[in-house]
């Protein structure tokens, strides 16, 4: 259990890739991966925080933002206000990926397996930032998950609208177990997708500011527009 957790940190900071059937493999150099964990917990150090997320299930999410919620628990950290948005791919609609390697086509056993991982790791969060209130740590404390009708080849992350982290899903073949047989998918690996990092400057104009900005309008259009509330 130790080196398994041990293995899941080295996996969170990006220093490390799983390869299904092959073992663990330290990232090339030329890769230059980016850790979320310390940038998150520095944006906890903000009055403000505000962390948006879109992606395949928010399990590298959750597996980030862990320590900084516990610091805010013990009172290392305090904040004012903490909203959390965490939008995911709807699983109570047909997908074209992941889909299935025989025939390409959706797989609702796949799509109920990966229901269950968005809910453990989403809501986990959720309940997480919403005790932060309840508990009267926090002022003012929020998270929601909601669902779009398609199924993101990336992930987003923009963090206190300021800091961007971006990464492609590689798709791979990936045998899972669906109602008892195993069963090739085409899948999106989020543990090999490698991170870039974009934070703006004190010039709107440069590139590293733009990036930041439209990537808070792609994220808000989706949240404001086609995003429901994650079905139970």
């Amino acid at each position: 259990m130790t080196v398994q957790q041990a293995i899941r940190l080295l996996r969170d900071e990006g220093l490390v890739v799983s390869r299904q059937g092959s073992g663990v493999f330290v990232r090339q150099r030329t890769e230059q991966p980016v850790g979320l964990r310390p940038h998150l917990d520095r944006a906890f150090e903000a009055p403000r925080v505000l962390v948006d997320f879109a992606g395949f299930s928010g399990e590298t999410l959750h597996g980030a933002i862990t320590e900084p919620l516990d610091k805010v628990r013990a009172g290392r950290l305090r904040p004012e206000t903490v909203r959390v948005r965490i939008l995911v791919p709807d699983p109570s609609v047909p997908w074209s990926l992941p889909a299935r390697v025989d025939d390409r086509s959706d797989s609702p056993a796949f799509r109920e397996r990966a229901r269950r991982i968005i809910e453990r790791h989403s809501l986990a969060v959720v309940d997480a930032v919403n005790e932060l209130g309840e508990l009267g740590l926090v002022a003012e404390a929020r998270a929601e998950v909601r669902v779009m009708p398609v199924v993101p080849l990336f992930k987003l992350y923009v963090i206190n609208e300021s800091e961007v982290f971006f990464g492609f899903y590689p798709v791979r073949e990936h045998t899972v177990t669906l109602e008892e047989v195993s069963t090739p998918i085409w899948d999106l690996m989020g543990k090999d997708a490698t991170l870039f990092h974009h934070s703006a400057d004190p010039d709107p104009e440069s590139m590293a500011s733009q990036y930041v900005q439209q990537s808070v309008s792609w994220f808000e259009s989706l949240w404001t527009t086609v995003a429901r509330e994650l079905p139970r």
